[in-house]
């Protein structure tokens, strides 16, 4: 039985507005890092994330609070497909304040409801559980570095 979702967390030793400038980048974690920056997340809004290994993936703006919740829906099994209900998940960021440095948690949800086979279904959840500590890891690495 497929999950259907996924939580992780991660502590950055960065203030909250420049981990939300980061997370602010529609399909941060999917996208060639190149092609962010000046992308900012505006609810209702579809952009496309371009990754060269993986594909293109429709990621629409769910929900925007500045500075500490943002919601994005995307097609995470199904690249290059129109976003629907059937083929995306729901990829929640919360960024609270804890002293100087931010805590940032990702939930994805929607794994059960998507479109093809339990075996995709399944193997979704598990790429991106694999995948999430890998992509918070490095935000948090590019939130730590000394502005230019």
């Amino acid at each position: 039985m497929t999950e259907d979702r996924i939580e992780r967390e991660t502590l950055i030793a960065a203030p909250l507005e420049r981990v939300w400038s980061l997370v602010a980048q529609p399909g941060f974690w999917v996208a060639d890092k190149a092609s962010l920056p000046g992308t900012v997340a505006e609810e209702g809004k579809t952009m496309i994330a371009r990754n060269p290994e993986h594909g293109d993936f429709p990621v629409r703006v769910e929900k925007v609070e500045p500075p500490t919740y943002l919601a994005y829906r995307w097609t995470s099994a199904f690249p290059g497909q129109e976003l629907r209900e059937d083929n995306s998940t729901l990829v929640e960021f919360t960024l609270s304040r804890e002293g100087d440095r931010t805590r940032l948690r990702v939930v994805e949800s929607g794994f059960t409801a998507l479109a093809g086979s339990a075996e995709l279904r399944s193997q979704n959840h598990k790429d991106h559980s694999e995948g999430w500590p890998l992509e918070l890891g490095a935000l948090k690495d590019r939130a730590e570095q000394p502005s230019a």
